[in-house]
C-alpha cells in the first residue's frame, strides 16, 4: 500500500508539472534575450514537447523500475528517474518564463507511457533495457532537431536542451552496459510513430 501511495503521489505531481530539481537549471546563467511573439510561441511549443517527454520518462522509469526483476536494474531506473526529474523541473520552469503552460494532455501521456513501461518490464530485464536504449536513441535525435529549430538567441532553452541531450546519452549507455537486448524493428518503428503523434499534438496542446 505504501508503494502504491508513493507511486500515485509521484504520478499526480508529474502530470501537474511539478518537479524538484537536484541540479540548477542549465539556463540559469544563460543570456536572457528578447524574443518576438512568434519566436516565444515557437520556443514554448518546443519546450512543451520536451516537458511531455519528461512526463513520459517519469512514467516509463516508474513502471519499469516497479516491475523489474533485478535489484540492480531497479536502482538504475530510480537513478535515471531522478535525473529525468531535473529535466521535468527545468522544462516546467522554462515554460513559465516563456509565459506558457504544460500540455493539457499530461494525464493521457503519463498513463500511456506507464502502460508501455509495464509491458516492457514484463518481457524481461534485457528487453526492458533494450526499450530504454531505443527510447533514448530517439530522444537524442528529437533533442538534436530542437537545437536546430529553437531561435538562435534563445540561449536559456538551448542550454537546457543541450544538458538534457547529454544526460539521455548517459542513460542509454548505462542501459546498454547492463545487457540490453536490441528492440525488434517493428517495435522501433511503432515507437517512432507514437513519438511523432505525441510531439505533433503536444506542440499545441
Amino acid at each position: 500500500m505504501n508503494k502504491f501511495i508513493i507511486s500515485l503521489d509521484r504520478a499526480l505531481r508529474t502530470v501537474s508539472g511539478v518537479g524538484t530539481a537536484t541540479r540548477a537549471s542549465p539556463g540559469l546563467h544563460a543570456a536572457d534575450s528578447v524574443l518576438d511573439a512568434a519566436q516565444q510561441r515557437h520556443s514554448a511549443g518546443l519546450m512543451r514537447v520536451n516537458h511531455v517527454g519528461e512526463v513520459c520518462a517519469q512514467a516509463l522509469y516508474e513502471a519499469q523500475g516497479r516491475f523489474a526483476r533485478s535489484p540492480a536494474l531497479r536502482r538504475q531506473f530510480a537513478a535515471a528517474g531522478r535525473e529525468e526529474e531535473d529535466h521535468l523541473a527545468w522544462t516546467a520552469e522554462r515554460l513559465r518564463e516563456l509565459h506558457s503552460r504544460p500540455s493539457l494532455l499530461n494525464p493521457l501521456w503519463y498513463a500511456g507511457a506507464y502502460a508501455l513501461g509495464a509491458v516492457a518490464a514484463k518481457l524481461g530485464d534485457a528487453r526492458s533495457l533494450g526499450f530504454v536504449v531505443e527510447t533514448e536513441r530517439q530522444v537524442e535525435a528529437h533533442l538534436a532537431s530542437h537545437l536546430q529549430q529553437l531561435p538562435e538567441q534563445d540561449a536559456k532553452s538551448r542550454a537546457i536542451v543541450e544538458q538534457m541531450a547529454a544526460d539521455e546519452v548517459a542513460h542509454g549507455e548505462a542501459a546498454q552496459a547492463l545487457g540490453a537486448a536490441e528492440a525488434p524493428l517493428p517495435v522501433r518503428q511503432g515507437m517512432r510513430a507514437m513519438a511523432k503523434v505525441m510531439t505533433s499534438v503536444a506542440y499545441y496542446l
